[in-house]
């Protein structure tokens, strides 16, 4: 029987969501896409879960869009229900082409990059709230070759995470991104040697489940809400998120004066 294109495992409140095909360097289809949005879905909805690691297998994280199931969709004159993906901007939880790269889940996810992270499969890291990546890892909007659009994310999250100079030289050029320059042009959070990305993202993983959750979760809202609004607008809707963890504040003032996390201890 062939393996399962999307499989999910916990480690205690820790969500791995894993991309597994292979045979096309992790190339996403309509049936993957479903299957990935079904997954994060999922991780959204079970109270226990705090932190999803996005991992692709087998040496890739994913290569994109897959151009050979596209091809075979050229030839049968079908669209793979690409054409019923037109966007509600108040749908928090609507399938994208790639599959999540339209929702907006509630707790963070980490992408965990090895091999190629290119073209729709960058986009899928772009979706991510932070990114681990392998000394041999790379991006890049490699669709730049064949004209096949980003519409997952791509030329919306790329500005807004590196800003407009950087994010145009890539759209534009489609060029390879190694790891290095992904980390200086904070395209990457974190690189790590070869093999060890995986490991890596679910031990940060482990380290934010730690903190209190509530808390986290709305500072990590306050600053997604914040990017279109005016800086008073802003403001307010940061207070109006923070100030109902202020009794949190103040339990964990308590446990600071007993003598917990003093110094910058985690």
């Amino acid at each position: 029987m062939k393996p399962a294109a999307v499989t999910t495992e916990q480690q205690g409140d820790i969500w791995i969501v894993t991309l597994n095909r292979p045979e096309v360097r992790n190339a996403v289809d309509s049936a993957t896409a479903q299957a990935l949005h079904a997954a994060f879905l999922a991780f959204e909805d079970d109270p226990t879960a705090k932190v999803a690691v996005f991992h692709g297998a087998s040496g890739h994280f994913c290569a994109g869009w897959d151009l050979q199931y596209g091809a075979r969709l050229a030839a049968s004159g079908a669209s793979g229900g690409l054409d019923q993906l037109d966007f509600d901007a108040q749908d928090p939880r609507a399938l994208g082409p790639m599959g999540p790269s339209r929702l907006r889940l509630s707790k963070p996810v980490i992408a965990a990059v090895s091999g190629a992270a290119v073209a729709g499969g960058m986009e899928l890291a772009l979706w991510c709230d932070l990114r681990v990546m392998e000394a041999d890892a790379y991006f890049g909007v490699y669709c730049r070759r064949f004209g096949v659009p980003l519409i997952d994310g791509g030329t919306v999250r790329l500005p807004r995470l590196i800003g407009m100079g950087h994010a145009m030289d890539l759209i534009l050029t489609g060029r390879q991104v190694e790891a290095a320059e992904a980390l200086q042009m904070g395209l990457a959070n974190r690189v790590v040697p070869s093999g060890q990305a995986r490991e890596a993202a679910i031990a940060l993983a482990q380290q934010l489940a730690a903190f209190p959750q509530a808390t986290m979760r709305a500072d990590r809202e306050s600053a997604y809400a914040q990017g279109d609004l005016a800086l008073g607008d802003a403001l307010q809707q940061e207070w109006q998120r923070g100030k109902a963890r202020i009794p949190d504040a103040l339990e964990g003032a308590t446990r600071f004066a007993q003598g917990q996390g003093r110094h910058g201890r985690f």
